[in-house]
């Protein structure tokens, strides 16, 4: 079950998607936010006894397809083409007493989003610190820690203010969010090599910049886990897990929110693999879409990375 003490790592500044600040409110096309897959799933947000831990985490996204509704769709019908985004998070969980953990997220980004301006396609670059998340994790539910409750916020940390970007564009969301969940974990055979995972995390604005609101957002994962095949000599693990991530955004609301093109609903196939030697572990896992549907015209990623290290103390 090694797959399921991987230590915290959400990468909750991640964003999918984004829309230039050069474009009028009318004229501008939003994206397919995603931020939240990288929230839930392996290695994430659910305690195993130990004291605490450090981690980096780095993810990938090149949002290249336009889709509208269930399919993909011409590029032509949206202004912005491409947003490649680089995410490293790096952060800390630790163990404050029996049944309560804490864990503390700062993420940053470098990303480039080509759009056409109306004067030719143009490309503008950007890196910045994201949104910081500080999160409590309740254990007390149950004596092996296997079911506990998530509370946290997500801090307007990070820039919102970069001109070639629209709200939904920026590194910050520019709000203050709430975020709420709950994990159950268990085995799913007697030796305990084969476990499962199920986790939901809640993400809702509650303060925001009088012209933008983004939407709030649902993710859950579920998983199989499987102890994998042991390696040199004994000191090493390697652990495959298979998740499904699905994904419910709601639109964005303000005068620069473009509700009409946002909001999404979408489910990524996840297979990923663990190696663990000692109190290290290297986590990765690719991520495709099977199913999107899309408000309006929104760019979409055909596959997400995430890759995590992790060392417990």
């Amino acid at each position: 079950m090694s797959i399921l003490a991987s230590r915290s790592a959400v990468a909750a500044a991640v964003s999918l998607l984004a829309v230039p600040a050069i474009f009028a409110p009318a004229s501008a096309l939003a994206c397919a936010c995603g931020c939240g897959v990288f929230s839930v799933g392996a290695g994430t947000l659910m305690p195993d006894g130990t004291h605490g831990s450090l981690f980096v985490e780095y993810d990938f996204m090149d949002q290249s397809q336009n889709w509208a509704g269930g399919s993909r769709a011409p590029s032509g019908d949206n202004a912005d083409k491409k947003i490649k985004t680089d995410f490293v998070t790096v952060g800390g969980q630790y163990r404050i007493a029996t049944d309560w953990t804490v864990t503390a997220e700062v993420p940053a980004w470098n990303r480039a989003f080509t759009t056409d301006t109306g004067n030719g396609v143009d490309t503008f670059k950007h890196a910045a610190l994201g949104d910081v998340r500080l999160m409590a994790t309740y254990t007390g539910l149950s004596k092996d820690m296997s079911l506990g409750l998530i509370a946290g916020v997500k801090l307007p940390t990070g820039d919102h203010s970069y001109a070639n970007f629209d709200p939904d564009t920026e590194i910050s969301s520019g709000s203050t969010d709430v975020l709420l969940g709950a994990y159950k974990q268990g085995a799913l055979n007697r030796d305990g090599d084969l476990a499962y995972f199920v986790q939901g995390v809640w993400d809702k604005p509650v303060d925001w910049k009088s012209n933008y609101r983004p939407g709030e957002e649902l993710d859950v994962a579920a998983g199989v886990s499987w102890a994998g095949w042991t390696l040199a000599g004994g000191k090493a693990t390697l652990a495959p897990v298979v998740q499904v991530i699905a994904s419910v955004r709601a639109h964005d609301h303000g005068s620069d929110g473009h509700p009409s093109d946002s909001g999404y609903t979408r489910a990524v196939l996840a297979p990923g693999l663990e190696l663990q030697s000692g109190p290290w572990r290297l986590f990765a896992d690719v991520g495709v879409p099977v199913y999107q549907r899309v408000s309006g015209n929104q760019l979409t990623a055909p596959v997400l990375f995430k890759t995590l290290l992790t060392r417990s103390f």
